[in-house]
């Protein structure tokens, strides 16, 4: 079983109390998702975050097949950090971890997903073919899109 790793940092110009905000509200993830996904909350973003939170997505990842997705948040640390974790989806695993550190002048944004493709040695196979390109790039997305959102990070 083959468990690949996303991990990538990025610093804006903000408050973590702004930061935490914005990422931990469910409704905003649509506005962090490339378009083409067809990203679509189908329910459980009617509250704050909280562990334990179940919140169920429609998403068309590629070939403009719709997949749902249900993930449940399963650890908050106000301010810190959160996890989600799929229960059902895409992926035979997936665990993304989302890290926020206050830092001279803004917030460092950390993420670090651990997950598996399905379909065994087939999945494995498309992994840096599909599976890998595609989710640098929804991440590159999102990276740029918090950053017409929120400015650049001055270092």
């Amino acid at each position: 079983m083959k468990i690949y790793t996303l991990q990538l940092k990025q610093n804006l110009p903000i408050s973590i109390e702004t930061a935490w905000e914005f990422l931990s509200d469910p409704k905003n993830l649509k506005e962090i998702t490339p378009d083409y996904m067809g990203f679509k909350t189908l329910s459980g973003d009617d509250r704050p975050m909280f562990s334990g939170q179940i919140i169920e997505y429609i998403v068309t990842p590629v070939w403009g097949i719709p997949v749902k997705w249900v993930t449940e948040i399963t650890h908050v640390v106000d301010k810190k950090h959160f996890v989600d974790e799929q229960r059902f989806g895409p992926y035979a695993f997936w665990h993304h971890k989302h890290f926020l550190r206050a830092i001279p002048g803004g917030v460092e944004m950390e993420d670090i997903v651990h997950y598996k493709i399905p379909m065994g040695l087939l999945g494995q196979w498309l992994h840096p073919f599909l599976v890998q390109p595609k989710l640098k790039e929804i991440f590159e997305y999102r990276q740029k899109k918090l950053i017409k959102l929120f400015g650049e990070f001055k270092s």
